[in-house]
């Protein structure tokens, strides 16, 4: 791969499915509590990473801004709405701001982060095609389930220019610039409609090319596994460990089955 600022140069050698494989294994003990020490102990970590992995803030910025949108939102809704205790600071209707919600608060939006950004990152510049090959040669998946949602990833990107061609085409006839609610509703059947007719015939195409036979399939391009690998699933396990160990260690470790 070719080092360039701003990319995960690390990461640009492992394989599409052991990332996927690390974000599971990163993730999954950070769902099993809620607090916020290690939430916060993993987002650090992980921010030094991927400092070491050539990521700027500016890039960090660009590919995750969803994520730092949603985390603050789900932070204030954890605020107004999570279960209340200790002190009562303010109340208004069904919204209770008390010491608890304060403290879910927090820990929610870090978790937010701690388990979004790695997600996004680590799938940063992922082709569809060497995930797919992981997924059939690596994880041995059945190839016709493979190969069938290989197809539609590459399709998803087709939605967006449909979208702006019809847009552009009502607007042309003078139907494009009144009621907004209404021309979403209308494009957004008009689009689901010619996603079935897409569909179907590359359905029927790739079922003519023979993509549906339970023989077994050869691969253009060979998928392999490395120490790369082994050390992003390593690095993976590390953090969530130290995430999990430090909650512990300070008392505020918090299963969700609590």
């Amino acid at each position: 791969m070719i080092a360039r600022p701003g990319r995960l140069r690390f990461v640009g050698r492992v394989n599409p499915v052991t990332r996927l494989a690390a974000a599971m294994v990163l993730t999954t003990p950070l769902l099993l509590t809620v607090d916020w020490v290690s939430a916060a102990v993993a987002l650090v970590v992980q921010l030094v990473l991927f400092a070491f992995a050539g990521v700027t803030p500016g890039l960090l910025m660009r590919r995750t801004w969803p994520i730092l949108i949603a985390a603050p939102i789900a932070g204030v809704s954890m605020l107004l709405y999570g279960e209340p205790s200790g002190t009562v600071y303010a109340e208004f209707w069904l919204a209770r701001i008390t010491d608890g919600s304060i403290e879910l608060a927090i820990a929610v939006t870090i978790r937010v982060l701690a388990i979004g950004l790695p997600a996004v990152l680590l799938f940063l510049d992922v082709d569809p095609t060497d995930l797919a090959d992981g997924l059939a040669q690596v994880w041995r998946l059945p190839s016709r389930f493979v190969l069938g949602a290989l197809a539609g990833a590459r399709l998803v990107g087709l939605f967006v220019e449909d979208w702006r061609a019809m847009g552009l085409s009502r607007r042309a006839r003078g139907i494009g610039d009144h009621g907004a609610l209404r021309r979403f509703a209308t494009m957004a059947f008009a689009l689901l409609v010619l996603a079935i007719r897409r569909g179907s015939k590359l359905a029927t195409a790739m079922e003519a090319r023979g993509f549906g036979s339970d023989h077994p399939r050869t691969w253009a391009r060979p998928s392999t596994v490395g120490w790369p690998d082994a050390v992003l699933v390593l690095l993976a396990l590390a953090i969530a460990a130290i995430a999990i160990g430090a909650a512990i260690a300070a008392g505020t470790f918090h299963p969700v089955w609590s």
